[in-house]
Parts: C-alpha cells; sequence; structure tokens
C-alpha cells in the first residue's frame, strides 16, 4: 500500500538589510554577485516570513507554493534551482541509508505568508527564499550547515543567504565560476551588539517600478561608475564595516552606512536609462538624518535604501530619544507607532527641517520600528490548510 503521510516542516525567516549593498551579478543563472555585501539582519517580530514546507504522494504531480494566498509560479529557474539542490541533498541521505523515507521524490507543496508588503522594497524575497530553503531543509531533515544552505538560497534570492542567519552578516562573493565560494557567513551574533535599532520609514507599499533583478542588469551593462564600485568602493566599505562592527564603533558603522547607499544609488542614476528607486519622501528622510546627527555633533542615525523608496534609519538604543523620539514627535500619527513603537518618547524635533518634515507627513504609509535580530526558527504552527 502506498504511503499517503503527509510530511511537514515549519519556519520562519527574517528580513535583512544590507548596510553594504549587492548589485550586480557575474553570473545571473546563479546569481554570483559583482560584489560581496553585508547587512544587519532583523527582528523577525516585527519582520518575517512564515513558512511551511510539506510533501506526499497525496499531492498529485506539480510541485507548488502558496504566497500570502496566491499561487505562485514554481517554474522558474529560480526556485527550480532550491528545489533540485535539496532533493539531490535528501536523495544521497536516502541512498545511504535505505531505512528512510523516499522524500525526494514526492511532491512539495509550500505554504508562505509575510507579515510585511511583499516586492515593497522591504527584502520580501530575502525572507522568502530563506525561509523556504531552511523549511525544505528541515522537512528533508538535512544535516547541511547554515552556510551550506546559504549557497542554495543564494540561488533563489541572492540576499537570501544572508537571511540564514541572524546578527550581522557578510556574503562573500567568492571568485570559482561554479559559485561553490559565494556564501554567507556570521561576522557576529545579534548578542554581539544587540542594542542596535532600527525605524523603517515605509513610502510606499507599491510594489516597484524596476525589478531588483532588471536593475542590476542594466546597471551592470551601462554605468560608468559601476566598475570603480565593484572593485574599489565595495571592498574599501566591507573592510571599514567589518571593522565597525567588530568594535561596536557606531559612528564608522553610520558613515559607512550612509557613503555605501549613496554609492549604490549613484550608480542606479548612472544607469542608462536611469534608475529611480528614491522620491521625494526619501530625500525628505535623508534631510531629517543629517539635522539629527548635526544637532547631536556626531554620527547617531545612518539612513540607508534598497531598491526602493523605504528609508532604513539604524540607531542604538541609547539615542532613541534623539532619534526616534525626534522623528516619532512629528510622524506619531503615521501608523506602525502601535506595539513596540509606544516605548519610544516623543521629544524635540526643532532642528529637523519644516519642508522635510512636511513631505514626510505627506508621503509615509507606516512606520516599523524594530532591531536586530536571529536567524531562521523552526515553529510548530502550520500553515497547511
Amino acid at each position: 500500500m502506498a504511503d499517503s503521510t503527509v510530511y511537514q516542516a515549519s519556519t520562519t525567516a527574517p528580513v535583512n538589510i544590507a548596510v553594504v549593498k549587492y548589485w550586480g551579478k557575474r553570473d545571473p543563472k546563479l546569481n554570483l554577485p559583482t560584489n560581496s555585501s553585508l547587512s544587519v539582519t532583523l527582528s523577525q517580530s516585527d519582520l518575517r516570513t512564515h513558512t511551511t514546507a510539506a510533501c506526499s504522494s497525496t499531492f498529485g504531480s506539480d510541485d507548488s507554493l502558496l504566497l500570502n494566498g496566491s499561487p505562485q509560479d514554481v517554474s522558474g529557474a529560480r526556485t527550480q534551482a532550491c528545489f533540485r539542490e535539496l532533493r539531490s541533498l535528501r536523495a544521497a541521505l536516502e541512498a545511504a541509508d535505505p531505512s528512510l523515507p523516499k522524500l525526494s521524490t514526492l511532491t512539495l507543496k509550500i505554504v508562505s505568508e509575510n507579515n510585511f508588503p511583499t516586492a515593497a522594497g522591504l527584502a520580501s524575497s530575502a525572507a522568502g527564499f530563506a525561509a523556504l530553503v531552511r523549511a525544505i531543509a528541515d522537512l528533508y531533515q538535512l544535516p547541511a550547515t547554515k552556510t551550506e544552505l546559504s549557497k542554495i538560497a543564494r540561488q533563489g534570492s541572492g540576499s537570501a543567504c544572508r537571511s540564514l542567519f541572524g546578527g550581522y552578516v557578510a556574503w562573500d562573493m567568492g571568485s570559482a565560476a561554479d559559485g561553490s565560494d559565494s556564501q554567507a557567513v556570521e561576522i557576529a551574533p545579534a548578542s554581539h551588539w544587540p542594542n542596535m535599532r532600527a525605524l523603517i520609514l515605509v513610502a510606499s507599499a507599491e510594489k516597484k517600478g524596476v525589478s531588483s533583478t532588471a536593475g542590476m542588469q542594466t546597471t551592470v551593462a551601462t554605468s560608468e561608475l559601476f566598475q570603480r564600485r565593484a572593485e574599489i568602493v565595495v571592498p574599501k566599505h566591507m573592510e571599514q564595516m567589518i571593522k565597525a562592527v567588530k568594535d561596536k564603533d557606531f559612528e564608522l558603522f553610520g558613515k559607512v552606512t550612509m557613503m555605501e547607499s549613496n554609492s549604490f544609488h549613484a550608480t542606479c542614476l548612472d544607469t542608462f536609462p536611469p534608475i529611480f528607486y528614491l522620491n521625494d519622501t526619501s530625500r525628505a528622510a535623508i534631510r531629517v538624518v543629517e539635522a539629527i546627527n548635526e544637532k547631536a555633533g556626531k554620527i547617531i542615525a545612518a539612513y540607508t535604501f534598497d531598491a526602493g523608496p523605504n528609508c532604513v534609519i539604524y540607531f542604538e538604543e541609547e539615542h532613541m530619544a534623539e532619534v526616534a523620539g525626534a522623528i516619532k514627535s512629528v510622524l506619531g500619527s503615521v501608523e506602525g507607532w502601535e506595539g513596540k513603537g509606544e516605548e519610544v518618547k516623543t521629544s524635540d524635533a526643532a532642528h529637523l527641517d519644516e519642508r522635510a518634515v512636511k513631505a514626510l507627513q505627506e508621503g509615509l504609509s507606516r512606520v516599523i520600528f524594530t532591531g536586530v535580530g536571529e536567524g531562521p526558527i523552526s515553529v510548530k504552527e502550520s500553515l497547511l490548510k
């Protein structure tokens, strides 16, 4: 009699926001980057993807993925690469131990939910593919390390490799043609620098006009600044950022974070035709951060923008009043302060540029108050109906 068991495993995975940006591919098929990158993993209590991976002989013949209630196409090369690699690892286990159920031959059903807007510049694909790979790895009971799994997640979404770790994570670009050394490694756990906070100003929950994949390809093909960024600017920033994290030196961390964001978006503008990920609301957020630092007389807040208009402001908890408090005093009516953000007390905001404040008030849809967090977590709650 055929085995009709439904095997399943569930996990949650975090968003990561890069402070040294990944932009450009040396091999689009394998998602091999033109430069290394470094990110901060954010708390899953605020931003996460929850995924259940299941397999059964009762699921029919086609693998499936349901994201936020909507069926997704899993025939694409990226998703298929993840499925293929993970099935291969499971098949090797089954070959070594014939008593194991042949899960590698069964149809996969993946159900996934985000608690944040998808495709809005909030690294949804990173959390999504990290959760997918981790959940299937748990389903298949693979002994692979996080770094080994990061090579698989990278093939689904480049920055997903960093979401397999908590804390402060580097993606080493590697040099091997087959991508065998392009992987994520932990620079420091969340516990090393636990007082790092992040305030996300969500300028738009709309799907961005130019996808990261398309934008990267155009930048590589047309930007004259791009090669200098990849060969000179980013290696210097990586070295400085690793030192800043290890030394818990926020002034260096903040300076490099902002310069790196500016460099990345400069290459987007230098792309032909130019790519405009930032908007008026984004630029207003930059002016507010600059005013906060000017009043403090040093860098206590750092802005960064991924491929979208949303501003992520990093700061240390001891500067909560000067940073989050000042922003809350002018944006207190914006959705998102409920919950953890309620602990933020409003403070003086007279030094903030009035025009910038007005632009933020008109252009923001919500704020998300969060901090550094852990990597994927296995959970009992199944999304399978």
